[in-house]
């Protein structure tokens, strides 16, 4: 049987950083209300597009396989903030690479952007399609944020994390998965303003509303990950127990609480960095996933378990077998470039386009 080998990951973190106290400035709300709700500390604010994000990215992740651009066969690029509608961003970032090898697709199922597009390249891989491919999840979602709105304001940041497949023999990488969705309650997260049902309407892009009911969301997450959870490992046929780590999507302190105990599991097998980044939506399970790597809590041989959820309202699970490597073979010296604006006066730029 082929399997679809984890051997490359990478991530990219714009360098700019719009703290709790900077929120502050300009809205209702401090550091205490913040944290003591989400878990949320700082988040990442983007002064490139999502495509340069992920390029860099993805870049990192053939240098940990020691791999090049021309080895990859296919980008699966999930997000929500593409940089244009047609042509796809995926193709952007396969010249930015040069994969002139590479098929290209985009995914667009909100905070599981990430998580399909690796159940999406993962599939190509054990069909024999192809043989390799990147798997993007990227956000650049600053742009298109209701600054003014307390709900969202504070949840969400910028970032990207890409993880390179190869053909295997071994059985590793992604073993089972659950993917499903809550298709009737897909209007208590949604942006108005933001794709073509708005288009020469008399609202730009950045004039977008959100509507985010956070109690319904809370509930529907923690309903939608544990059944994703209990049915990826059944299909495995593991145990919780036999799970050696846990790195969830990180929407909410509060949700990633409540669905460890429901899965009675133990929490120090849970990885955490919703403090550092918050929620980058499709980039944010991935971007915890390569920082668990690189952290060393993934250990060889062993079983993770990556649970998500997102707008539409989807929901997934994917249990990965890892390898034995857990060193990169190699780094790159592909950079953002240089910005020395603070995530608080990008953002105040922001605020000030949106109301002129």
């Amino acid at each position: 049987m082929t399997y679809a080998a984890i051997t490359g990951w990478g991530k990219c973190l714009p360098p700019a950083i719009l703290s709790n106290d900077d929120l502050a400035t300009f809205l209702e709300t401090d550091d205490e209300w913040i944290t003591s709700r989400t878990g949320m500390k700082e988040r990442r604010i983007s002064h490139v597009t999502v495509s340069e994000l992920a390029h860099v990215a993805c870049a990192r992740a053939l240098a940990a396989a020691g791999k090049t651009a021309k080895d990859v066969e296919l980008i699966v690029f999930g997000s929500t903030t593409f940089d244009e509608l047609c042509p796809n961003a995926a193709s952007n970032v396969q010249r930015l690479l040069g994969a002139e090898n590479a098929a290209c697709m985009d995914v667009s199922t909100a905070c599981t952007g990430g998580m399909y597009s690796l159940s999406v390249a993962t599939s190509m891989i054990k069909s024999g399609v192809v043989k390799s491919a990147l798997v993007i999840g990227a956000e650049a979602i600053s742009p298109i944020m209701d600054w003014d709105n307390r709900d969202v304001a504070v949840l969400f940041g910028d970032g990207a994390a890409a993880l390179y497949l190869e053909e295997s023999a071994e059985e590793t990488g992604v073993i089972t998965e659950a993917l499903g969705c809550y298709g009737e309650s897909r209007d208590i997260l949604s942006v108005q303003g933001w794709g073509m049902k708005y288009a020469n309407k008399g609202r730009m892009l950045g004039q977008s509303n959100w509507a985010f009911l956070g109690q319904e969301i809370f509930k529907k997450a923690v309903a939608g990950m544990a059944q994703a959870c209990e049915k990826a490992l059944n299909q495995a046929q593991l145990t919780s127990d036999q799970i050696s780590s846990v790195v969830p999507h990180q929407a909410n302190l509060r949700i990633i609480d409540t669905l460890v105990k429901r899965l009675k599991m133990d929490k120090e097998k849970v990885f955490i960095n919703i403090h550092k980044y918050g929620n980058m939506s499709a980039a944010t399970t991935l971007v915890a996933f390569v920082e668990a790597i690189e952290e060393s809590f993934i250990a060889k041989q062993s079983y993770v378990l990556l649970p998500a959820f997102g707008g539409g309202l989807t929901w997934s699970a994917h249990v990965v077998k890892w390898g034995d490597r857990t060193h990169a073979l190699s780094s790159c010296d592909v950079e953002l470039p240089e910005s020395r604006k603070t995530g608080l006066e990008l953002v105040n730029e922001l605020r000030a386009a949106k109301s002129a």
